[in-house]
């Protein structure tokens, strides 16, 4: 029979400690992220991660019990990266810098937000919480509020950040690909079904804005702009003040 310590997130074990380790838990999901990250999600192993590592296989299990341990470990190595070092004092400035360096995270691994839904929250995780909850110290929002804006701020951020690494999979189409693409929705635009996406996507200038959109400084200023206009959204409907 399972015990509590066996069903506990690997933060409640601690580190091998009977001699010196060679290997941290940092390294274990560093060496995992760059495999994910070069290769796809999908190509995490533990055998994998001990290659890149240069030990065998077994050896990682000193370290981890199970590949969802190493999840988690990857998980939380990247609510690291999503930490400030300084959470400014203002709410309106704090979460615009949050949300931010969370979309800037997450397009650096566009696979954790359809890979990593079922990992176990780790302390990055919380502390990234944490940063959230210290923006809103000095308004009056009640606990339901605050959980209200860090949840509609999570949800633009994550969705903005999932259309950009989709944005990005189709920019790499092979050459094929994209003039069956192209073909098709010319021949869609000819059915005379779409009469207003058809005026836009043949008019020169909703061709210009539309390229200018899927370039990288176009996703940035696209995202500025819907995140500006949450939130002084959430601060007329909360009533807070924005300066």
């Amino acid at each position: 029979m399972a015990s509590a310590q066996d069903n506990a997130p690997i933060w409640a074990r601690p580190e091998p400690g009977a001699r010196r380790p060679r290997f941290t838990r940092e390294q274990l999901a560093e060496a995992a992220l760059a495999i994910a990250d070069t290769e796809g999600f999908d190509a995490v192993s533990m055998r994998k991660v001990a290659g890149h590592l240069g030990a065998g296989t077994m050896t990682l299990y000193y370290y981890v019990r199970t590949k969802d341990d190493l999840i988690a470990l990857m998980d939380d190595a990247i609510m690291e990266q999503v930490l400030l070092e300084e959470v400014p004092t203002h709410w309106y400035t704090a979460l615009t810098a949050i949300s931010v360096r969370t979309r800037e995270v997450l397009i650096r691994h566009p696979w954790a937000l359809t890979s990593l839904q079922n990992a176990r929250v780790g302390p990055n995780a919380m502390r990234h919480a944490e940063q959230t909850f210290a923006a809103l110290a000095d308004t009056a929002l009640g606990p339901e509020q605050r959980y209200l804006v860090m949840a509609t701020v999570d949800d633009y951020v994550h969705g903005n950040a999932l259309r950009c690494g989709q944005s990005k999979a189709h920019s790499a189409m092979e050459d094929a690909e994209l003039t069956a693409a192209t073909e098709f929705a010319e021949s869609v635009m000819d059915s005379g079904v779409f009469p207003h996406t058809a005026a836009i996507y043949r008019d020169p200038a909703g061709q210009e804005a539309l390229r200018g959109l899927l370039t990288e400084e176009g996703e940035l200023r696209r995202f500025t702009i819907g995140l500006r206009a949450i939130l002084l959204g959430l601060a007329a409907e909360l009533g807070l003040t924005v300066s």
